[in-house]
């Protein structure tokens, strides 16, 4: 059962906002609608919600990326304004962290927010990140609620299994308000069990 509005120009903004949307239906709206469909799910939401309050169509800027530059790069080299990852960027970590290393969302999304900062430090961010991952407690993207809530839900319910997880999550992306895991979600399951 669906209680979501149906996604359409004469919804509110709000009302968008309160409910969870895949990113496939947004990009299916914003092509009906002239919208630009590209981006992440984060940019794509904003698009909507501002067309939805307005009706003005926003434009995305399509800036050129800089080329790979070729500079040397070591542990005391400042961190470029607008970094670009490059195969530069990419040996040089490689060599000081190890052929495991790659440009996870989150070590990128570091490098973009601390230009000014040594590559130095940006090592140890980078080592601080996989610590957290292998520890479980990374922080997933604001994008990715579907992952955020399905970790959350086995933290907090010890034994119970991916389907017990999958139905909480319909349930709750399919309710207005946020859509992050609580223990009240459960009385789903217990609903489905006493039917």
């Amino acid at each position: 059962m669906d209680n979501r509005p149906k996604l359409e120009p004469k919804m509110s903004s709000s009302d968008f906002l309160n409910y969870y949307y895949l990113k496939d239906e947004l990009v299916q709206f914003c092509k009906q609608y002239g919208l630009q469909p590209t981006g992440s799910k984060e940019d794509i939401v904003r698009r909507i919600a501002h067309y939805l309050d307005t009706g003005e169509k926003l434009s995305v800027s399509t800036r050129k990326k800089r080329s790979s530059h070729n500079r040397e790069i070591d542990i005391n080299t400042i961190i470029e304004s607008g970094i670009v990852c490059s195969q530069t960027h990419r040996a040089f970590f490689e060599k000081n962290i190890g052929k495991g290393f790659s440009f996870n969302t989150q070590f990128q999304k570091w490098l973009k927010t601390n230009a000014g900062k040594t590559y130095g430090d940006a090592i140890d961010a980078y080592r601080e990140i996989a610590a957290k991952k292998k520890a479980g407690k990374d922080d997933i993207g604001g994008q990715f609620e579907y992952n955020t809530y399905i970790r959350d839900f086995f933290q907090a319910n010890k034994g119970k299994t991916l389907d017990d997880a999958i139905k909480c999550w319909k349930y709750k992306s399919r309710i207005p308000g946020h859509n992050r895991y609580e223990v009240s979600d459960l009385a789903v399951l217990h609903e489905e069990r006493t039917e």
